[in-house]
């Protein structure tokens, strides 16, 4: 996939005055991730973890770029405590307003990249995409490539810097994570990185 998938007819040509947004979703249980580090041959390093009760905290993630702009990262955090009728993750509604609030946020207009997760591509959200089309275009990934996804790397960023740390309930870990990420978002270089790995060339040129 390349910019020139963005031009196939007349009316997407309006999109090369916007942002192209890269969506992807993610989340974390208490359960710690696992790492590799150095110790002396034949001593496994061990790092009890003791942690109650469950949850997990969902993290839908934009990387928003346009040629001559710092590249952003813009970010939602939901945290599930198994309580009744809590969202387990984001449905259509967050979406609506992650998307909502990056617009206003770049203060322009959007094309946006994600996948065909049901949430997606549902009915409803399909009509409320269909009423912002005043600002917002919508392109499907293929089916599980997220080797063209700048947001993946996002994820695989985050899991390093939780690796050291153990939280003791599912609010200390959304705390934790909204930290990471925000240092994230003052680090273009890093957001850049994501998206050159990709081999995507962002240009304003068909």
């Amino acid at each position: 996939m390349d910019q020139a998938d963005l031009v196939r007819d007349k009316s997407t040509r309006a999109a090369w005055d916007s942002w192209r947004c890269f969506a992807d979703e993610s989340g974390q249980s208490l359960r710690p991730p696992k790492g590799r580090t150095w110790v002396p041959a034949g001593r496994t390093p061990v790092l009890p973890v003791a942690h109650s009760g469950a949850g997990r905290t969902s993290i839908a993630g934009l990387i928003c770029v346009k040629p001559g702009r710092r590249t952003r990262l813009i970010y939602r955090t939901l945290t599930y405590h198994r309580r009744k009728n809590e969202p387990k993750g984001f449905g259509e509604g967050a979406f609506q307003a992650l998307l909502s609030t990056a617009h206003a946020q770049l203060g322009g207009p959007i094309s946006l990249v994600w996948d065909n997760l049901p949430e997606h591509v549902s009915a409803e959200m399909r009509t409320w995409i269909a009423a912002q089309a005043d600002w917002l275009l919508v392109y499907r990934l293929p089916p599980y490539a997220p080797d063209l996804n700048p947001a993946e790397g996002i994820w695989s960023n985050l899991r390093t810097k939780v690796l050291n740390f153990t939280v003791h309930g599912i609010d200390q870990l959304t705390v934790l994570i909204k930290s990471r990420l925000k240092s994230m978002q003052y680090r273009p270089d890093l957001l850049n990185g994501f998206v050159a790995e990709t081999g995507l060339a962002i240009s304003d040129q068909a």
